[in-house]
């Protein structure tokens, strides 16, 4: 991929606007593409595909899945299993001194361990981001989110996945904890630990849930004084 003032190599592949216009270089021959989206300035991306038909073959709790035929934005005509998942919010709950943060670790029937992760969960019918991040602290943890903020949205699969994080952040009081309320099928172990410990999980691999590192990584770029 060229950006505009770089220098192209000689034999190159020239990415992002499909047109299949053909060039050679080198002797060999390369499929060329048209800038879009990838000027000096990234713009947000707007352009959708056009559902031609969808067929829904599974139904669950939280996802279902369906067939579809699209028509993406680059002329193509592809056929897709798509992922349809209700939006979820995790949560960076640190102490006032920014010195704790809460983690969990849960068992997760996906890659059926233990993992480490923040504070999370789907958001309820009507329910905001934010309002669903003070309700799972509270829920897992037993701690009382203050000042809860968004950071970003992250989707944790574009491919073939509708599903996606906000991830936001707040304050607990350290000395102010009630009881868990787990929904029947789950439990959580939950406590606050050095936030530098999180920071080095996230570095050696220890936590490798990808909310859980997207937060924490956006967190130190964007937000830590």
């Amino acid at each position: 991929m060229i950006l505009a003032g770089t220098s192209r190599p000689k034999c190159y592949l020239y990415c992002t606007r499909l047109t299949r216009r053909r060039a050679t270089f080198c002797g060999k021959l390369s499929i060329v593409y048209e800038m879009r989206g990838l000027d000096a300035v990234l713009a947000p991306l707007t352009n959708r595909g056009k559902i031609i038909s969808e067929k829904e073959v599974f139904q669950g709790r939280i996802f279902s899945v369906s067939q579809r035929q699209i028509h993406t934005p680059d002329g193509l005509t592809v056929e897709r299993d798509v992922v349809t998942h209700i939006p979820a919010v995790v949560v960076l709950a640190l102490t006032p001194d920014r010195q704790q943060a809460l983690l969990n670790v849960e068992y997760r029937a996906g890659i059926n361990a233990e993992s480490y992760s923040l504070p999370a969960g789907l958001l309820d019918p009507g329910e905001t981001a934010l309002e669903a991040a003070v309700r799972e602290v509270k829920e897992e943890t037993g701690y009382v989110l203050t000042q809860p903020q968004a950071m970003t949205q992250v989707s944790t699969s574009e491919g073939f996945s509708s599903e996606t994080n906000t991830l936001a952040w707040g304050i607990v009081d350290p000395n102010d904890r009630g009881h868990q309320h787990f929904d029947r099928d789950e439990f959580v172990n939950s406590k606050l630990v050095p936030f530098t410990d999180i920071v080095a999980a996230v570095k050696d691999g220890t936590i490798h849930a990808g909310q859980a590192v997207a937060a924490v990584t956006y967190y130190l770029s964007f937000l830590q004084k």
